[in-house]
């Protein structure tokens, strides 16, 4: 058994104090207070003197209900830096040759794996939410993947959840790789909020050495994205590229540029710093091919341009790709 699952947990928060499951919702509230501050303001951008050239993969979730392979394709065809793979219920997803032979014939190296800790996916391979993790850590050791993203625990998860801090890094210390936690955002009942990740849905602030930000649940979660990855200094391991209203309770995964998120201030501030990680796009598409293709060439060119690309080319400059202002 593993040591993870056999450490002992308390069901006390670190104050002492049991922690409400519902709390009055803000969300909304907070990211129309700090849109409209930023707004006011202006829509500021930093001058681009790009340390480093981030890579830009995409994820296969962003072609759903396409496959992984059609993924593949279409991120080579693109011109994608390399893929984020979805671990869920399709067996090429799951399987390391399959993988292996997609990512040599497209020329694509699997950047990261995301861990099966969706809460759609709570069935794929039994309910041990440890063995989730343990098992994507397998396949990206047989794949040489060096990030493997992951969820938050769900608070009636009991042990697991209590013990994920100390889980995690142990993994990490004992597979050499990095397990990047996501931030995610509340559900919504109503006027409440249910606070249904332990201890809540932002990891920047617990002892995670690598943490994965993704933009449209800040703006579901009515997060500050600039702010979370100032914060995070070098402990932001990876960039789910991706924008959101922060108008409504869902998850919108809109196209970069289509939102109200700093996308392009995010990603001129990670190039300019040198920062190491990688640029992930996670978008919704539409079931037309046509039209799905035309949004992912779309995301790219405003990636490109906002991390710089473009001024390596021998041509230089080139005309500003999308905004960040409704």
């Amino acid at each position: 058994m593993s040591p993870r699952r056999d450490r002992p947990s308390t069901d006390a928060p670190r104050n002492g104090a049991r922690k409400p499951y519902t709390r009055p919702s803000s969300a909304h509230r907070t990211a129309r207070e700090k849109l409209s501050k930023r707004l006011s303001a202006g829509d500021p951008r930093s001058d681009q003197h790009p340390q480093r050239r981030i890579p830009v993969g995409l994820s296969t979730s962003s072609v759903f209900p396409a496959g992984v392979e059609e993924a593949f394709r279409l991120a080579h065809e693109i011109g994608y830096d390399g893929m984020e793979v979805m671990v869920s219920y399709p067996k090429d997803s799951q399987d390391p040759a399959l993988l292996r032979e997609y990512s040599e014939r497209h020329e694509l190296p699997i950047l990261s794996l995301h861990a099966p800790t969706l809460f759609f996916l709570q069935g794929l391979w039994g309910r041990d939410a440890w063995v989730k993790i343990e098992r994507t850590i397998e396949i990206a050791k047989e794949l040489g993947v060096p990030t493997i993203v992951a969820h938050p625990p769900f608070r009636w998860q009991g042990k697991y959840a209590h013990g994920f801090v100390e889980g995690v890094a142990a993994l990490e210390e004992e597979h050499g790789i990095a397990i990047a936690v996501e931030n995610m955002y509340p559900w919504r009942l109503g006027v409440r909020e249910l606070l249904n990740y332990f201890p809540d849905h932002d990891p920047t602030d617990e002892e995670y050495s690598h943490v994965t930000v993704d933009l449209s649940h800040a703006a579901t979660a009515g997060d500050d994205a600039l702010e979370m990855i100032e914060r995070l200094g070098d402990r932001l391991t990876h960039l789910h590229l991706t924008d959101g209203s922060g108008r409504t309770t869902k998850d919108e995964h809109l196209p970069p540029g289509e939102g109200n998120q700093p996308c392009a201030e995010v990603l001129r501030r990670l190039a300019n710093r040198g920062w190491e990680g990688s640029v992930l796009l996670e978008v919704t598409t539409s079931n037309n091919a046509e039209a799905r293709e035309r949004t992912l060439r779309q995301s790219l060119a405003f990636a490109r341009h906002h991390l710089g690309h473009h001024l390596e080319d021998e041509t230089g400059g080139g005309d500003d790709v999308g905004s960040t202002t409704p």
